[in-house]
């Protein structure tokens, strides 16, 4: 799981590679969840597909879905507030340093590796 920009946007995602390139989905945020209504597949889910998205969920190393929030929407509602109230406006915060995916990706790798061999 990662973050990513888009259009001045906060999203989460899921970045990984498939047949020798990398695919990034873009992921709602919890608040953007909707109850698709009519627009539901026919098609019944199994219980046995539930738990294994809950395990597959459960088991995504280093991710707390719960922890995950949108600090540029938390961010620009504060920005709206203070302008309304005319209240002073909070310093920007320090970037965080940009993250070698490269080197990210090849850890990943060699973790992969040293668990099956393990």
């Amino acid at each position: 799981m990662c973050k990513v920009a888009v259009r001045s946007r906060e999203r989460i995602a899921l970045l990984r590679p498939r047949h020798g390139i990398l695919i990034l989905h873009t992921l709602l945020w919890q608040d953007e969840l909707r109850d698709p209504g009519d627009l539901a597949p026919t098609a019944p889910v199994s219980d046995r597909e539930l738990e294994l998205a809950e395990v597959l969920m459960r088991e995504l190393p280093g991710v707390e879905v719960d922890q995950l929030q949108d600090e540029y929407r938390h961010a620009l509602e504060q920005l709206v507030e203070a302008k309304v109230t005319g209240g002073e406006l909070a310093a920007r915060p320090e970037p965080a340093p940009a993250v070698d995916l490269m080197a990210a990706l090849e850890e990943s790798v060699r973790a992969a590796r040293g668990h099956q061999s393990g």
